[in-house]
Formats: C-alpha cells, sequence, structure tokens
C-alpha cells in the first residue's frame, strides 16, 4: 500500500512535541513498505484548522504527531487522513521504518495545549 505520511519536526528533523506549531513538516512517501522519498516543507503560518485541510491537499494520508488537540484530531479524520499521537522524539525517517515494522507505540497525546 503506498502512503504518504506527515511527521511535525523542529530544525534537526526531530519529531516536535506539538503538531500546530511546528516549524517544518517531514513528508515520507512510502510504496510496498519502503521509504522512496523524504520531503521538507514549511507550513503555513499557525491559524487554527488550517494544517488538516493543507496536508490532506498534500496528498498525505497519515500523520505521526507527539500532541494533538481533539479538534485538530476530527479535522485529520474528516479530511481522511489517518491521526497516531503520542510518537516518540525521535528523527522522522526513525519514526516512519519503525511505524511500517509495527514496532512503534503510541502511548498517550501529549499535547499541552
Amino acid at each position: 500500500m503506498n502512503k504518504l505520511i506527515a511527521v511535525p519536526v523542529d530544525e534537526a528533523g526531530v519529531l516536535d512535541a506539538h503538531f500546530g506549531h511546528c516549524k517544518f513538516f517531514i513528508l515520507i512517501t512510502v510504496e510496498n513498505g519502503e521509504i522512496i522519498n523524504k520531503d521538507k516543507v514549511v507550513p503555513p503560518p499557525h491559524e487554527p484548522g488550517l494544517l488538516p485541510k493543507w496536508l490532506s491537499e498534500k496528498g498525505v494520508t497519515d500523520i505521526l504527531a507527539g500532541g494533538m488537540g481533539q479538534r485538530a484530531k476530527d479535522l485529520f479524520v474528516q479530511n481522511r487522513v489517518s491521526v497516531f499521537v503520542g510518537a516518540p522524539k525521535l528523527e522522522a525517517e526513525k519514526v516512519v521504518q519503525s511505524f511500517l515494522k509495527n514496532e512503534i507505540e503510541f502511548h498517550g497525546n501529549y499535547c499541552d495545549h
């Protein structure tokens, strides 16, 4: 199955705890379970409700995040994007590799807003 997975990251490419205030997103293209491409994109200025639509329009199928509010989760689902929260603070590619191998545990939503 092909996927485009979004991971909110900081300047170092490590998962940012709250997706809505991240500096960048790493968009990782997966085909047949293998990572084939990575793109680092700058999100539009923070505005409640904007990121789910923006990422959906880019073709994102899944978002792996540390924390996220319920409204954002609902908006992602409405835009047909699967949401996984509580991801560990690792480099984006490591988070995605663990996700693809079912080795990651998504525990707790550590959104602090």
